[in-house]
């Protein structure tokens, strides 16, 4: 079976402050969204404007950084791959697919920080 490789780069403005929980075991996890903005020029060669959000989830060390680091408006470099997780709810089955982050770059920061997961 040939390898696959699952790699995931984004850079943009947080869109909400990151929502920092613990695990009945006490590792931590936060969650957040990325506002990627993006411009192309439609069929009347005209420039627009359009913006992609991507979920994000980083865990341990580098979840409890996320959520002392960023806030609404922040922009960051993610680094990670993407996973998919599904759920029920109110009986409807849902999905989703997110970037599992494995180490976040704070631009906004005058020395600007890298962590990364571990």
């Amino acid at each position: 079976m040939a390898k696959s490789l699952n790699q995931v780069i984004v850079m943009g403005n947080v869109t909400r402050t990151p929502d920092i929980k613990q695990t009945p075991s006490g590792n931590s996890v936060v969650s957040f969204s990325l506002a990627l903005n993006r411009s192309y020029k439609d069929a009347q060669d005209q420039w627009q404007e359009a913006t992609d959000y991507v979920d994000v989830v980083a865990w341990g060390k580098l979840a409890d950084q996320v959520a002392e680091r960023l806030d609404t408006g922040s922009r960051a470099l993610v680094n990670g791959r993407l996973q998919s997780r599904s759920w029920e709810q109110d009986g409807v089955k849902r999905s989703k697919l997110e970037v599992l982050a494995q180490d976040v770059t704070f631009l906004d920061a005058a020395d600007k920080i890298e962590i990364t997961e571990g």
